[in-house]
């Protein structure tokens, strides 16, 4: 019932809207079951009109009757209408009533029209015009064996039958109406979170894409470049640059396989594509910060000078979503080294301790003046992917220049006591 179209509607709305006016936009056709509830509605208050009529009683006078007559079928014609103007025939029959016994039956179904589509404040004053014309009746058809007291008793008992009546189906229509919006409401939200959830998967699987084939890729173009600015280089160095570039290669697919297998593995394999053990969650196994000193040795085979100041005593007692994410952030350090200042000297520092946090700090000097970067082509969306992992996790992250004249990546982490 929502949508750019159609406004969210409360449910006393939505059983008004059987009864709009022609021109409304929310009108809604009768369905069979409609049809069939008019039909039998226009039996039953002709029955009832068959009933009173073979009443014995003597009328007043003949217009009185003939008056009845014609009330009687007006009043079970006007039945067909009372979806659309439920108040308007209701007003425009109940007067009727003063003087016509035929009518009675379809006064009473219109009020119950009124009380089950129209709230409380319009169905009141409808049932207590209805209940204002029994003393009138009284004066203009009295019965000797239908005393007043007994007449006003029959009336009172009638109107409150129709509206409780009505209004326990108006309750009832409702709380159905409530529950079918807040099921449709419920299947909203629940699809509006499966797809943040795959948003958000699909960014992280996009952050490890970036932050594993970056890594990857820069040490293969870096010795890639190195054999293509030094052709006489020995065979010696040819064959170690080429293995080194296989390697690399090699890693980068399996790394790709890896990532693309989060994808498709159902949650619980034991194994991913790559046959490496999976984690406890299905997903493919995580880099931790013990593997940090593997990462520096890879990056120093490719030529990079890296220093490693590791000053945990235990790296295993990092949490392993910070260890992941420290470890993160050295690799895209080295990466950013490789691209924007080749061949300059990398310090790595890591320390801290639980309740003060974890430290990690990537610094290397900025490249000499008249140095051309490397060309390894870059997002520059390394920094900012970091910036983000960092305060995931409740950290910081903070890069640039300092007054030594080095560029500085320095990253703070919180570790639990």
């Amino acid at each position: 019932m929502t949508g750019p179209d159609h406004p969210r509607l409360l449910p006393s709305t939505l059983i008004e809207e059987h009864t709009a006016d022609p021109g409304s936009p929310r009108r809604v056709r009768r369905t069979v079951r409609d049809w069939l509830v008019d039909l039998g509605l226009f039996l039953l208050a002709g029955v009832i009109a068959l009933v009173v009529a073979t009443d014995p009683s003597p009328a007043p006078s003949p217009w009185v009757v003939r008056a009845d007559l014609l009330a009687g079928v007006l009043g079970c014609a006007a039945l067909w209408l009372r979806r659309r103007w439920p108040v308007g025939v209701a007003l425009a029959l109940t007067p009727l009533a003063v003087f016509s016994d035929l009518v009675g039956g379809a006064v009473l179904i219109t009020q119950f029209t009124v009380v089950v589509h129209r709230p409380f404040r319009v169905a009141a004053p409808v049932c207590g015009l209805g209940l204002a014309t029994v003393p009138l009746y009284g004066l203009v058809r009295a019965d000797p064996d239908l005393p007043f007291p007994l007449l006003a008793l029959l009336g009172v008992v009638l109107t409150v039958t129709v509206l409780g009546w009505g209004m326990f189906v108006r309750a009832r229509r409702q709380l159905v109406l409530s529950l079918r919006e807040r099921a449709r409401r419920a299947e909203s939200e629940a699809r509006l979170r499966a797809e943040q959830a795959q948003r958000r998967a699909r960014e992280q699987i996009a952050r490890e894409m970036h932050d594993v084939l970056a890594h990857r890729l820069s040490l293969l173009s870096v010795h890639a470049g190195a054999l293509e600015y030094h052709p006489d280089a020995s065979p010696e160095d040819v064959s170690r640059a080429a293995g080194v570039i296989r390697h690399s290669a090699h890693q980068a697919l399996q790394d790709l396989r890896d990532v693309i297998g989060v994808l498709r593995a159902p949650v619980g394999e034991d194994a991913d594509p790559g046959g490496q053990p999976a984690g406890p969650d299905g997903e493919r196994p995580q880099p931790a910060l013990s593997h940090l000193a593997d990462l520096v040795a890879e990056s120093r085979r490719a030529g990079t000078a890296v220093t490693l100041d590791d000053r945990l005593e235990d790296p295993e007692a990092v949490p392993a979503t910070v260890g992941r994410t420290a470890y993160r952030i050295v690799q895209e350090g080295l990466t950013n080294v490789r691209k924007h200042a080749p061949g300059g000297e990398v310090t790595v520092t890591v320390e801290g301790d639980p309740g003060r946090g974890l430290t990690v700090e990537v610094r290397n000097p900025l490249p000499a003046a008249g140095c051309a970067p490397s060309d390894i082509p870059g997002a520059g969306q390394g920094l900012l992917g970091l910036t983000e992992r960092a305060t995931l996790v409740g950290g910081r992250l903070e890069h640039g220049r300092t007054s030594r004249g080095d560029f500085r990546l320095h990253a703070w982490l919180p570790w639990p006591a």
